[in-house]
């Protein structure tokens, strides 16, 4: 159902796609190409939005695309026009609602994959190692376990799936979807985007063990879009409890995941409610790797 948001006589936002996090408003008219990122504060696992949302996530989520973009500045081209939109650029104030939660970015045309970089075993990786000694159809040294770095971090993209679950796929099958020059383009730029990320989650004791990008074009130009370097898009543990050979504290999905599994649930809508001990304990992970990678504080 299209939702209009009144902003004033000459602007209107036109939601134009819902997604399991953020949702999309066009702004002014189509051949502006201008959108509105607006992350709210749904949370989803397993590929299901969970009926409960988790307070501040996506002001938290905002704050931390905002930092990296900074960072990586005019290295890695990216869709943002402005991670703090105002009047200027909209021609009205935003709502309420949207504030410290929205962006202006360029409209793309996203490409069908997503994007992985793991530099630890983890995960659904982990699993398909146990199974096959493989991870994304690539096969690794035997005797690893999970928590373990690879040598060098690999690229390991799954197709983008409108519902349902995304699939872990080889890099020749990611090459055969976008193309080989656009799937080396993007490996090579989520690599390297990766590695600024891990050294900097580092200085702050804190591991990137995985993450996931997406990318689109923009006038012709491949980009970096959506969400960056967040603790929903990644796996980020504390540095000092892996290394100390304990289970580290993971500041992420990964306990909701944990939790979610140990109800016995099938990972098909709909899905079990969350306690508020869940809910809160995952706000409070996300605010304190944000703090901590970024150095600042965070304000609500």
């Amino acid at each position: 159902m299209t939702r209009w948001i009144d902003l004033g006589i000459d602007l209107a936002l036109k939601l134009i796609h819902k997604g399991k996090v953020r949702d999309l408003y066009r702004v002014g008219s189509p051949d502006e190409k201008r959108l509105l990122m607006v992350a709210s504060d749904r949370v989803s696992a397993f590929d299901v939005v969970m009926a409960e949302e988790i307070r501040d996530k996506g002001k938290v989520l905002t704050a931390m695309s905002e930092f990296w973009f900074e960072l990586l500045g005019d290295r890695f081209p990216n869709h943002v026009v402005t991670t703090r939109p105002t009047s200027i650029e909209l021609g009205e104030d935003l709502p309420a609602d949207f504030q410290g939660r929205a962006m202006l970015v360029k409209e793309a045309q996203m490409l069908p994959i997503e994007c992985i970089v793991r530099g630890f075993l983890a995960g659904s990786a982990l699993k398909e190692y146990q199974a096959s000694q493989t991870v994304h159809g690539q096969r690794l040294p035997a005797g690893l376990t999970g928590g373990m770095k690879f040598p060098e971090p690999i690229f390991t993209p799954s197709t983008k799936a409108e519902s349902g679950h995304d699939v872990n796929i080889t890099f020749d099958q990611a090459a055969a979807i976008v193309g080989t020059d656009v799937a080396v383009k993007v490996r090579d730029m989520s690599l390297g985007i990766y590695e600024i990320g891990a050294q900097r989650a580092k200085q702050a004791g804190v591991i990137l063990a995985d993450t996931k990008f997406e990318f689109g074009f923009i006038d012709g130009e491949i980009a970096i879009c959506d969400e960056v370097l967040t603790p929903d898009s990644s796996r980020m543990w504390e540095a000092s409890e892996l290394l100390a050979g304990g289970e580290p504290t993971a500041y992420d999905k990964q306990p909701l995941r944990d939790w979610l599994e140990s109800t016995g649930w099938n990972k098909m809508p709909p899905p079990p409610s969350l306690p508020s001990a869940v809910r809160e304990s995952l706000r409070n992970r996300y605010i304190a790797v944000y703090e901590r990678i970024s150095g600042r504080e965070f304000l609500g």
